[in-house]
């Protein structure tokens, strides 16, 4: 099958070399010139055989719309467009819309799998008309993993279903990611513990905690021992907040993906002004000693020491 990619970063790219493997005629482009196929989009739709199919692997927001509504003018009817990308699912009536004035198709797909997906297959989340949605079936069936489809691919619903279920994916995700986390420090505070790593990998086979991300956290401590190499500062890319922001909408509790959102924003505070608050509360209500601004870590792992010890004797 014919299809016209845009966005060859680090997903798009893999992409196309995955589904050139599974022998489809995959026709790139990209801003920058050393990997597109083509110059512009003009050219991407002038180089396809109509009725085309369009996958878009591009940032999520503004760059997404632009780059629909630029598509809408160069594709015609007929035509077909998939936003691969990260987009919030509310994006997509709108996108629908703006294509289906000009007889142009839309499915939304939220794809899993990072730079792992070239080797591995990529989860794809679908929402759109089952026509639509079986047309780019093909497609589909090479980027997914082997294997049964259904564990691998969903048509979750109409437009917007796919990008919805993707960033509840996301959410989730970050809820592993930080339950992770959490193990691990532990494992390091502990002086029992010789061989963190050897304990997170003993984790990997057999153990109702096992799964990829472990493997990778596995993976990433082998390569940088003690995280020694990178800092603790965290972004979120936005289907966190999405996700927490749904809960909100659906009145569903959500305090693992809430609170694992909340550690990223805590991470990139180098002194935290709302602890400095209860800080100096503590120190107002109960003259309990602060830390001064400046005081060394040394000073401050002592003071731990001392709260633990007294931990129950005051109001803390």
């Amino acid at each position: 099958m014919q299809l016209g990619l845009v966005g060859l970063g680090k997903m798009g790219y893999n992409m196309r070399a995955r589904l050139r493997e599974r022998g489809h005629e995959v026709v790139g482009y990209d801003p920058r010139p050393e990997v597109s196929d083509v110059g512009s989009l003009a050219d991407l739709a002038a180089a396809l055989t109509a009725p085309r199919v369009v996958w878009v692997m591009v940032p999520a927001g503004e760059i997404c719309r632009a780059t629909i509504a630029e598509l809408a003018s160069v594709l015609g009817p007929g035509d077909l467009v998939i936003d691969g990308g990260n987009s919030r699912y509310t994006d997509d009536r709108g996108n629908a819309e703006l294509l289906g004035d000009r007889g142009i198709g839309f499915v939304d797909c939220g794809v899993s799998g990072g730079i792992w997906g070239l080797q591995e297959g990529y989860g794809l989340m679908v929402g759109g008309a089952d026509a639509d949605v079986a047309r780019a079936m093909p497609i589909f069936d090479a980027l997914r993993p082997d294997g049964d489809r259904g564990d691998g691919f969903v048509h979750a619903g109409p437009v917007g279903a796919g990008h919805y279920a993707k960033m509840v994916h996301n959410g989730v995700e970050y809820g592993l990611m930080q339950a992770y986390a959490e193990g691990y420090e532990l494992l390091e505070a502990e002086d029992l513990i010789t061989d963190v790593h050897g304990v997170l990998r003993a984790w990997t086979h057999g153990t109702v905690v096992r799964s990829w991300l472990l493997e990778l956290l596995v993976k990433a401590l082998a390569e940088d021992p003690g995280f020694a190499e990178i800092s603790g500062y965290t972004e979120d890319s936005g289907e966190g907040r999405w996700t927490v922001q749904e809960a909100i909408e659906h009145a569903v509790p959500a305090p693992v993906i809430s609170a694992a959102l909340f550690a990223r924003f805590a991470s990139r505070q180098a002194d935290s002004p709302a602890m400095k608050a209860v800080s100096a509360l503590r120190n107002q209500f109960g003259g309990h000693a602060v830390r001064q601004a400046g005081q060394s870590d040394a000073v401050r792992q002592a003071g731990q020491s001392d709260a633990v010890r007294q931990a129950g004797q005051s109001e803390t």
